[in-house]
């Protein structure tokens, strides 16, 4: 019991870092990273892979289960994001080499 305190107040701690620091960023760079936010939860599935392996209760596998889903999801969205990011610088330079042409 005195270890789910511990893992949940870290947890919360986190959060309430992660919310301020997240809070001061201006939008507009919100979206360039994105690709740094996919290695920081790249390493949280890392981190999830090894607390599964010394997993003893379903309610950490419960946990496990939605650390690994959400941080996928960052993972997955932060790509999806930042191609299309760069498909649209792509797209821009091409239709400017089509305007030379003529």
């Amino acid at each position: 019991m005195p270890n789910l305190v511990i893992a949940l107040t870290l947890f919360v701690l986190a959060l309430l870092i992660g919310i301020e620091v997240i809070g001061k960023v201006p939008a507009t760079l919100h979206t360039p990273l994105m690709s740094g936010a996919n290695s920081i939860h790249g390493i949280v599935i890392v981190g999830v892979v090894i607390v599964a392996a010394h997993a003893t209760s379903t309610l950490s596998y419960v946990f496990i289960f939605l650390a690994a889903v959400l941080g996928t999801m960052n993972v997955v969205g932060g790509y999806v994001v930042t191609d299309r990011m760069l498909e649209m610088f792509k797209s821009d330079k091409s239709e400017a080499k089509k305007g030379d042409n003529k």
